[in-house]
């Protein structure tokens, strides 16, 4: 039988190969820190992992392999000096069978590599690409007959349920491996045993000597094992459906290796029996009943850790999804943790999979798109919560081309060879136009949409999706990121979009749940993001090398306002939050006073007097007061209770104000300059300005300052004018330079040559 133990204790590291390195346990990133704060210009080559061991216990004919779960973002396994591995794609499992080189004694290097290259996905997106040996390493020994370990890092295990006129059929697929030297085919048999509510008898079936699966493909010793195959069907006649947050209940398949009789191995996975499908005009459905998802994305790293996740760190990151009263959640961009996966499953979140074929096409990377692609389903066919492959996203941002349109199709082709029971999608950026042939190359599509907070107003999409949808009835289209930033320093009465304050992603997002509510042909929705996360090319909002659109921060620590919306709207738990809790001094003598619930009435005390009660509008509800010096208020719903304190103060409190948001008359302090009046002026629209030819130069002149000065992903994204145009029409051109942190000198120069364009004569 195979001995499996965690292997991430008593490793040594490096930057080099010369130094013997420091004491680490896995896992383990370098990036922890210098990948979070800012700059774009953390570490990015190679990482030395070694470890000595006393060679295992090993019967005769057994193998002994090295089991990666995530090494970023190519690695190289070598044994007493020999290499004998190569792996590109830092997000999935790979393994190594290390029986030919083992030694009384023996040393282990890994080389980790997130070198920049233009190969290995991903090169180009807005998040930082993490190197080490992050995920757990395992040793295995497994008998000299087993069920495959070489086949893109599965388990030579397939379970494909489907669901059909109150029945489940699964097929149960197995791969074996075993000495090319002898006919062992001829006496193996596989038992399959299902677990469960009204499983079916087990079923032994006899070893074929066709693979059925390319099983030697990917093995690490080439020659060294032949391949057998082994499928049955077996029926559950009244299943136990797995049901979303519902009831998301999983069976258990069992396979075993009998060899003469004798049990050689055995492996187990869990399975859920469900049905699933997309109506262009209803959305989503599970198991027959409609089931709009609506959910969140997932980044995988948070503060000071990078993506080296504990076990326990990836639960609490699931136990506040579930907190928020999520269904779905889009794993982005990337395999995530085999972990994190079985919590989908446990949790009965549906989830979007995808690989990091992402922003910009490289042409010498479209082998690994495939391989990273043939991993993510090998690895993940059994989970139930899986139901969508995404294969690319925003890839036509960098230009939309024959080879990146090829590329998707040829993804397609292979996710329907190898799993024709779940239906594909991608994610395509907002200027990817609307009658462009990626459309068609998946069974659905999404769009990452950011009206209300990059460009234009938050109604504009509203518009954009009724438009799409009364153009292409019969896509289902759905909204796979939207969001706004916040930083939990910056608070106002007055919120306006671009400011980085909690007070205006609320209202974005109250915005936008009404939008999606009103809109049911949305076959997913997706919040950019549940968690800040790191990306290190970033200065934005106060804050350095991170992305702010998370509902909670990035240590987790402090649910944001917007947390509690999205809780009010979607979970049945009952509680009342009071917002404005980090907004303490006010300036203002009257406040109105927000509450989110999903109760139905909320009564409103300050000072132990009841202000009133309110019945809810969109899970929202409004109370003015009166401010008092101290002011606690306490809101309740039955036995739903929450308190917050704030003080009226003389004159507004600095601290709440970032520090760019400067008026104008402050930011050009000192500048020696009259302005002309009928000529433009910072205080005009974008739109305005490029309406005017010398407006147009002026601006495009500016324009490519900042291009010069930008960094990653925004870098490679390649836009019409009239495109750039759309994201930008409504902004104040103080807002444009104060939103991509334009240096006071460049701001002066920008309004001096302003001041010699002439407003059209209507303007004046």
């Amino acid at each position: 039988m195979r001995r499996i133990k965690e292997w991430n204790q008593d490793w040594k590291f490096s930057r080099s190969a010369e130094t013997e390195g420091e004491k680490v346990a896995i896992p383990h990133t370098w990036n922890a820190l210098d990948g979070q704060d800012g700059g774009d210009d953390y570490y990015r080559g190679q990482g030395y992992y070694t470890k000595e061991f006393p060679c295992p216990q090993m019967e005769e004919g057994e193998q002994v392999y090295l089991e990666c779960a995530g090494v970023a973002n190519s690695a190289s396994v070598s044994l007493n000096g020999k290499e004998l591995c190569r792996h590109d794609g830092g997000f999935s499992t790979f393994r190594v069978n290390l029986t030919p080189e083992l030694k009384e004694t023996n040393r282990l290097t890994v080389i980790a590599d997130n070198s920049v290259n233009d190969r290995v996905y991903p090169q180009k997106a807005d998040f930082t690409f993490y190197g080490g040996v992050y995920r757990d390493v395992r040793l295995a020994v497994v008998p000299r007959v087993h069920f495959s370990m070489d086949y893109f890092g599965g388990n030579g295990l397939k379970i494909s349920p489907v669901v059909k006129d109150g029945q489940a059929e699964v097929t149960v697929e197995t791969w074996l491996s075993g000495p090319a030297a002898s006919p062992w085919q001829e006496n193996a048999e596989v038992r399959i045993t299902l677990e469960g509510d009204h499983a079916p008898e087990s079923r032994v079936m006899p070893v074929k000597r066709e693979a059925g699966q390319e099983a030697d493909k990917t093995a690490s010793v080439p020659g060294s094992s032949t391949s057998g195959y082994a499928k049955a069907v077996l029926k559950i006649l009244c299943p136990h459906l797995w049901n979303g947050r519902k009831d998301p209940y999983l069976y258990t398949a069992k396979a075993e290796l009998l060899l003469n009789g004798e049990l050689q191995d055995e492996v187990r996975l869990r399975f859920g029996c469900r049905s699933f499908s997309v109506d262009p005009e209803q959305g989503f459905f599970l198991n027959g009943e409609a089931y709009p998802l609506r959910g969140v994305s997932r980044h995988q790293d948070r503060e000071g850790v990078g993506n080296a996740l504990t076990r326990e760190m990836h639960r609490e990151d699931m136990e506040l999804i579930a907190e928020l009263g999520a269904n779905s959640i889009r794993l982005a961009h990337y395999q995530h943790d085999q972990y994190f996966y079985d919590l989908c499953d446990e949790y009965g979140m549906v989830v979007w999979a995808e690989i990091p074929y992402i922003t910009r096409h490289m042409e010498n990377g479209r082998e690994n798109t495939l391989q990273q692609m043939q991993e993510l389903i090998v690895q993940n066919h059994h989970h139930a919560s899986v139901c969508f492959w995404g294969i690319s996203n925003e890839i036509s941002a960098g230009g939309l081309d024959q080879a990146v349109l090829e590329n998707n199709h040829a993804l397609e082709r292979l996710v329907k060879k190898l799993d024709d029971t779940r239906l594909t999608t991608m994610a395509c950026a907002f200027m990817l136009e609307e009658n462009s042939p990626m459309l068609s190359v998946t069974d659905t599509v999404a769009y990452n949409h950011y009206f209300g907070w990059y460009m234009g107003s938050v109604e504009e999409n509203d518009r954009w999706f009724d438009r799409f949808h009364r153009e292409h009835p019969a896509l289902p289209v759905g909204l796979s990121e939207y969001g706004a930033e916040a930083v939990m320093q910056w608070q106002t009465d007055k919120p306006e979009r671009g400011d980085y304050t909690e007070q205006y992603q609320a209202l974005y997002h109250e915005h936008m749940l009404r939008m999606i509510e009103e809109r049911p042909y949305l076959w997913c929705t997706y919040v950019w993001n549940m968690f800040d996360f790191a990306a290190d090319g970033r200065d934005e909002g106060g804050v350095k090398g991170r992305n702010n659109k998370g509902l909670v921060t990035f240590d987790r620590k402090i649910k944001k306002e917007s947390f509690y919306l999205y809780k009010a709207y979607w979970s049945e738990e009952p509680f009342v939050y009071i917002t404005g809790r980090r907004f303490v001094n006010r300036a203002e003598t009257e406040a109105e006073v927000k509450v989110y619930s999903n109760q139905k009435e909320v009564s409103l005390y300050q000072n132990g007097k009841l202000v009133g009660s309110a019945e809810r509008s969109g899970h929202i509800f409004r109370f003015r007061i009166t401010l008092e010096k101290d002011n606690e208020l306490t809101a309740k719903a039955g036995e739903a209770a929450d308190s917050i304190v704030i003080h009226q103060t003389d004159a507004p409190d600095p601290s709440y104000t970032m520090p760019v948001m400067e008026e104008i008359t402050n930011w050009l302090d000192g500048v020696d300059i009259q302005l002309k009046e009928g000529y433009f002026t910072l205080d005009d629209r974008v739109e305005e300005l490029v309406n005017v030819p010398e407006g147009e130069a002026v601006f495009l002149e500016f324009l490519a300052a900042y291009d010069s000065r930008k960094q990653g992903a925004a870098a490679s994204v390649k836009m019409t004018m009239e495109q750039r145009m759309a994201t930008m029409r409504s902004m104040k051109l103080s807002e444009f330079a104060r939103r991509t942190n334009t240096p006071a000198e460049e701001v002066t120069e920008f309004l001096r040559k302003l001041q010699t364009v002439k407003k059209p004569d209507g303007d004046m």
